[in-house]
Formats: structure tokens, sequence, C-alpha cells
């Protein structure tokens, strides 16, 4: 089996080519703290989350799980006047590989959708590794859900039109979260919108070996983010699929889901495998694989032609997976 990757999309090699003095494609455990204090972190301050005056911006902290810290939800309403009926809402969880990242991190992809929407997006801060190992992720991100649905009146939201989404690792805790909301019978979401998502702490597919070396989070860098969550448990037989939602082997009942993931990126075969999975447990799921993105271009490379095209598949799943709800 060749181990070389698929080519990058002209456009997007550029721009990756540009990024590279800013993110390499391994991650060791030592460089965390750098990436935590680094150019990207402090390029947050800079953002405009209120998208020229379309938002009203307010950071919350609201309780965490039981004895455990509280939890910061940055929370986005509409400044349009109210609408006849509550608003929907998406519930983002951010990226950042398990170990950087805040509840700022990437929230400009779910205001875009929350712009044409009329939505209001709720974005949650979780405990990161290695400091925070599994379960506090996942179990701060369910927190924050709890408290969502518990006040979507306050917020003029919808208690049922909730829909979960993140990017990588926020793409996987969002996975993560539809199965203990179902296992737990808590709030009930109407989809998942799974970007990129880190699924699998077995780090052994063929895309995560082609891309060693190779595009932004490459073989290397997953491995740290997975030992960072699990400790020596990553990859054995006992990982939780509230850590890795590859390993349940349940993926009935779940909320309808859109996948998407790019041809030249580590996490690939792993979205595809799960979307597979979800169709053969009777689920609703759509996935997209986007010929020559790299992780998370949409995100680094909004202007692209591929990120335009990635872009409006989202919002196009969210109008009909919100049309379909109000019915």
């Amino acid at each position: 089996m060749s181990l070389a990757p698929p080519p990058f999309d002209p456009e997007l090699a550029s721009v990756l080519d540009s990024l590279k003095e800013v993110l390499t494609p391994g991650l060791a455990l030592e460089d965390i703290d750098g990436l935590r204090n680094g150019p990207a972190a402090a390029a947050l301050a800079e953002i405009d989350f209120t998208m020229d005056g379309a938002f009203d911006v307010e950071h919350r902290t609201v309780p965490g799980p039981q004895d455990a810290p509280d939890i910061p939800l940055l929370i986005c309403r509409p400044t349009t006047p109210a609408p006849p009926h509550p608003r929907p809402v998406v519930y983002y969880v951010h990226g950042g590989g398990m170990v950087i990242g805040d509840n700022r991190s990437g929230v400009t992809v779910p205001l875009g959708w929350a712009k044409e929407l009329d939505a209001v997006v709720v974005s949650v801060g979780y405990r990161l590794a290695p400091e925070h190992p599994h379960p506090a992720p996942v179990e701060d991100v369910y927190a924050g859900l709890v408290w969502t649905a518990q006040h979507t009146a306050e917020l003029g939201a919808d208690a049922e039109r909730i829909v979960i989404a993140g990017t990588s690792a926020g793409g996987g805790l969002a996975a993560a979260l539809a199965l203990l909301s179902r296992d737990r019978q808590g709030p009930r979401v109407i989809g998942q919108l799974l970007m990129c998502p880190m699924l699998d702490d077995r780090n052994d597919t063929p895309s995560g070996h082609q891309m060693t070396g190779v595009g932004i989070w490459d073989r290397t860098a997953n491995e740290t983010g997975w030992t960072a969550l699990l400790g020596a448990s990553r990859g054995g037989p006992d990982v939780s699929p509230y850590a890795a939602p590859a390993r349940a082997e349940d993926l009935t009942g779940l909320p309808p889901a859109f996948l998407d993931v790019g041809s030249t990126e580590t996490f690939r075969d792993e979205v595809v495998t799960y979307a597979d999975r979800l169709w053969q447990a009777g689920g609703s799921a759509e996935l997209h694989v986007w010929p020559g993105g790299f992780h998370s271009f949409a995100g680094f490379a909004p202007q692209a032609r591929l990120s335009q095209s990635a872009l409006a598949a989202q919002l196009d799943w969210l109008r009909r997976l919100l049309g379909d709800s109000e019915g």
C-alpha cells in the first residue's frame, strides 16, 4: 500500500504553505504550552464576535459537573427583533486537539451560520488535557449542554431545536456528547454537525499513515493529543466511547449527523468509517469528503473556493434540518 498522500487542492496548498511558520505537522507534549501562548491564541483577542453588531455577546460562567469547577460559555444572540417563534440554538464545541483553545476558538464559523439562520450560538469552554484528562472535557461539555437546554427561555431560544456542532477535537466531543446525552437520557438534540472530527484514539488508519509529517495535524500530533487525554490507556482495549466515539459499539438512536473531512488529512478514514457505521445502525448521516482539503481548511482559509463549498454544504444541511424540525 502506498503511503503517499493525495494531492492538496492547489489554492489550499498555497494557504498551507503560508501557515508553516505558525503551525507545523508534528506536536509533542512539550510543545503544548508554546501553542497555548502563541500567535493563534493572541489573535483571538482581535476577533469581533458581534459580527459588526449582528450579535449581542455575553461571557457567562455556569455550573460545571458535580464536584468540578464552573465552566465558561460564550453566548451570542442576534440583535435583530425577536421572531414569532424561539430561535434555534447551535451549541458549539471548539477544536484544539484536546490540549489548546477556548470557547472563542473557531466561533466565527457557527456565527456565520447563525447570521443566516437567525440562531443563538452557545460556545462552551472545557478543561484541557493533559492537566485534565478524560472524562473532564466531555463532562464539561455535557454540563454546558444541560445548562443551555434548561435556560433556552432566558436565551429566547427553542429547547426543541438544539444542534450540537464541533470542529476537530470539538467534533469528537460533539459526537461523544450525542452518545452521552442518549445514554443518560439528557437534553434532546436534533442534529450533530461534526467537522473533521477527532474520533479514534487508535491512530492507525491508512490516512493517518499517509499524513505523517504532512499538513497541519499529522499522526504524531494526533498521538500526542490522544495520549494527553487518555494517558497509557490510549490505543488499548478499555477506552470509553465517550472519549473516542469510534469505540462505540451501539450507534443507534442518535440524532441526524453531518460529517465532513478533507481527503488530505489524518482523520479522513475514521470519519468515513463513522458515517458508514451510522448508516449501518439505521441512522441518518450526510458525509462530505472534500478533495484536496487539509485539516480544518474551511476555518483556516474560508475564502478559498473549496472552503466556500464546504461552508455552503454545512449551512444547507442546517437549513433542511431546522426546517424539518419546525414541522
